[in-house]
């Protein structure tokens, strides 16, 4: 009997998807934005900054690039689309939206600007 128990446990443990956690995943986005918004080389700054793009939007979402990384795999999909309140989720899009320019510029002092842009809102978002 105790080895069905923990069978059906350990099953449960392995079907378990990420737990959803907006707070976490905003905090991370913020904290990666303010980071990019400190780096002093381009390549960070567009890096931690696409990290905070990715917590918003979540891997199915628009913009997401795994190949910059996922922070916030672990706390959820994605602030945006695990939401429940409609207007957080317009807030968060349109910060999403926002830091895309961000993301494609070859100018450090503009991804900077960006990315500090993006950690603001998200901090005011929460």
């Amino acid at each position: 009997m105790k080895k069905i128990v923990l069978l059906a446990a350990a099953a449960g443990l392995f079907a378990t998807p990420a737990l959803a956690d907006v707070a976490a995943q905003l905090s991370i986005a913020q904290n990666h934005a303010g980071m990019a918004a400190k780096a002093a080389e381009l390549k960070m700054v567009l890096m931690h900054h696409h990290h905070a793009v990715n917590c918003l939007v979540g891997p199915a979402g628009a913009g997401f690039d795994a190949a910059a990384g996922n922070p916030c795999g672990k706390s959820g999909t994605g602030a945006i689309p695990e939401s429940t309140d409609a207007a957080q989720k317009t807030k968060l899009q349109a910060i999403a939206d926002a830091a895309a320019s961000g993301l494609t510029t070859t100018d450090l002092a503009a991804a900077q600007k960006s990315a500090q842009a993006t950690a603001d809102a998200v901090g005011a978002a929460k």
